[in-house]
């Protein structure tokens, strides 16, 4: 297949351009490196050392199944976005060009601008470019698990069926954003099920949980090819940073009392699930959703798990309960479905001990490298 991935330098879509492309198809990456803007300004750095773009293709020319290109683009920018999508002509696209932190779309008024204005605006340049150029291409969009905040009922994969004054029908799942980042994501589902609904256009919403892990098989590849690693308190998840903690002899930063649930997903779990995605695309007029995770853990589990892990490497690691900076609740219910992608083929990579040790060990290697002063959280919510 010919797949345009936008965002393709970024931490899911650097991994997911690679896979695709071993695996013998055509791939045009669209990034504007914003995302290295954001760490300028901020004063941080992804872990592990990450090339440029320009170095990262040309080396990864070397292993590539299929043709790879790139294009320097701004989302926002129209012409030149439909330009690209003109010359590429893709079969399926996978958008991952957004801003994608909640804490960064919180710093304050501008960013939450920024990040609703960037994400919202560069998707429906999308959709009605794909209307006017591409309009039977599949768009695979990755969405997020935060949609749905956390309701007192099971979360169901995108849709709901309710039954009001003796009628019955099918819904969208309401959905609780927890951050302007995740109100932003929200906009684009209701703009996507619309594009869908008038245009006839095909969309795939994976709503996805939070990603852990840093390599796959293909970045490890050249060192060239690396993906970049955040452990920060803006970028960083917390799986991550318990780990970076752990190696640089840190206490590990649990936000109040640890009991907000979330969905997980390995990386390499990831990659697999946007493939899926491609190989079995949503019918024309189709919106639908995948809820893409595999595992429910609570911050609280996870900082018990790397304290485990730690101690059998002789490391001692303190977990340390802070205020929490969000707004959110710390205990609640949360049991979501996520059974589609199974059904088409996902077998998952499970959290294991031996997971959590790479990654601190991967964290070990770079330790001279970690940034102590930007784990403790100033970002906050209220």
């Amino acid at each position: 297949m010919r797949i345009l991935i936008t965002g393709g330098d970024g931490f899911c879509g650097w991994p997911t351009a690679l896979y695709l492309s071993r695996k013998g198809h055509d791939i045009a990456i669209l990034d504007n490196q914003l995302r290295r803007e954001w760490d300028r300004e901020l004063g941080i750095a992804s872990l592990t050392p990450i090339a440029s773009m320009d170095e990262r293709a040309h080396e990864w020319e070397k292993y590539a199944q299929g043709s790879f290109t790139s294009f320097d683009v701004d989302m926002r920018d129209y012409d030149a976005l439909a330009s690209a999508i003109a010359a590429f002509v893709p079969e399926a696209i996978v958008h991952f060009a957004e801003q994608r932190s909640a804490p960064y779309s919180m710093i304050d008024r501008e960013h939450a601008v920024f990040t609703q204005t960037n994400n919202i605006v560069g998707t429906l340049n999308l959709l009605y470019i794909m209307k006017d150029i591409v309009p039977d291409c599949h768009l695979i969009k990755l969405g997020t698990m935060g949609e749905y905040g956390t309701p007192n009922i099971d979360i169901e994969e995108g849709y709901i069926t309710v039954e009001y004054n003796g009628r019955t029908d099918t819904l969208p799942y309401p959905k609780q954003p927890p951050s302007m980042y995740h109100l932003s994501k929200v906009h684009d589902s209701h703009n996507i099920m619309f594009a869908c609904r008038s245009w006839n256009l095909r969309a795939t919403d994976l709503n996805q949980g939070v990603v852990y892990g840093v390599q796959t098989e293909e970045t490890r590849l050249h060192p060239l090819l690396s993906n970049r690693f955040d452990y920060d308190q803006v970028f960083g998840t917390a799986l991550n940073r318990f780990c970076v903690e752990a190696a640089a002899d840190h206490p590990l930063t649990v936000y109040g009392s640890g009991g907000q649930t979330r969905g997980f997903i390995n990386l390499l779990d990831t990659v697999r699930c946007i493939e899926i995605a491609a190989l079995h695309p949503a019918k024309p007029g189709e919106f639908r959703v995948f809820n893409q995770f595999t595992e429910e853990f609570s911050v609280a589990d996870l900082a018990s798990k790397v304290e485990h892990v730690a101690s059998s490497m002789g490391i001692q690691a303190n977990i340390s309960h802070l205020t929490n900076p969000r707004v959110e609740s710390e205990k609640h219910y949360y049991h979501a479905a996520h059974t589609k992608l199974l059904e088409l083929g996902l077998t998952p990579h499970l959290l294991s001990d031996q997971v959590i040790r790479d990654i601190i060990e991967m964290a070990q290697m770079n330790k001279d490298h970690i940034q102590l002063e930007h784990i403790m959280p100033t970002v906050t919510w209220s």
